[in-house]
């Protein structure tokens, strides 16, 4: 089982992205896989989530109406757009699968396996 994230970058305040999370080994169909984040000296913390029974989607309360999870199941990939991006979304980003789309996101946990090696996002002021 491998997700490797990329799409990261350096920013604006107010700039977009589009991370993506491309799965082995762990159909996305099949497995839920949230976006977690972890910003310089905080936690990780869980910032979205799709589910893989109905596709229902989940955003935590500091990124609801920016970002936007989807999935495509025929490349097996995940992603995150990313919109009016702000100083505080300044992290890490990671892919992870996580057993389900716990309310609040901010809770969610890694299932099983380790984390990747994330994607670096950083938002200029």
């Amino acid at each position: 089982v491998q997700l490797v994230e990329s799409g990261g970058g350096l920013v604006q305040t107010g700039g977009s992205l589009k991370l993506s999370c491309v799965a082995s080994g762990l159909p996305l169909d099949y497995y839920t896989v949230g976006w977690f984040r972890q910003a310089p000296g905080k936690g990780r913390e869980g910032v979205s989530c799709i589910s893989a029974s109905n596709g229902s989607t989940y955003y935590a309360d500091s990124v609801k109406g920016r970002f936007t999870i989807s999935r495509d199941n025929a490349k097996n990939t995940m992603y995150l757009q990313i919109d009016s991006l702000k100083p505080e979304d300044t992290a890490i980003y990671y892919c992870a699968p996580t057993a389900a789309c716990s309310r609040p996101i901010e809770t969610m946990r890694l299932y099983f396996g380790s984390w990747g090696q994330g994607t670096q996002v950083t938002v200029s002021s």
